[in-house]
């Protein structure tokens, strides 16, 4: 400790201040958002997600309000069921790629309408989409989730 500049304690506690705003937005959770008109599904998701304790999970069983609350809640990722009532999962993927706040939040779509098997022959892509097929492992969903974080 040079004793000719002594550290006082207002430049102590500006540092302990600086690094508890910074350390959190580094170690922050990802925010990932699932949207899907089935209830336990995203109950059941999110539970799952939530227990890897990597992860802040929103929840939206609207698609008519999905937009809404994707704009308020900011995600990391999205989770999206295809086939929705109110407004499906095309179109609202093709709403949040235009929203200026949401256009580079990935979207990862989760379907009944496609085999696993189907997904697999086509790369995990369906369109040039990534897609999940229902049900959904939670292995499956953390690796595609993390293939799409980085």
């Amino acid at each position: 400790m040079n004793m000719d500049n002594p550290v006082t304690e207002n430049e102590i506690v500006c540092a302990v201040s600086l690094m508890g705003a910074v350390l959190p937005a580094m170690d922050r959770k990802k925010r990932i958002m699932i949207i899907d008109d089935e209830v336990g599904i995203t109950r059941l998701l999110k539970l799952n997600l939530e227990q890897t304790n990597q992860f802040e999970v929103h929840t939206e069983n609207d698609s008519t309000q999905a937009l809404a609350a994707a704009e308020e809640f900011m995600p990391d990722l999205v989770l999206m069921d295809v086939m929705m009532p109110g407004i499906d999962g095309g179109e609202l993927s093709a709403k949040m790629q235009v929203h200026p706040k949401l256009k580079a939040v990935p979207i990862i779509f989760l379907t009944a309408a496609a085999t696993k098997a189907e997904v697999q022959r086509n790369g995990g892509k369906i369109g040039g989409l990534p897609f999940l097929a229902k049900p959904v492992r939670l292995e499956d969903v953390l690796n595609k989730i993390h293939e799409h974080l980085r």
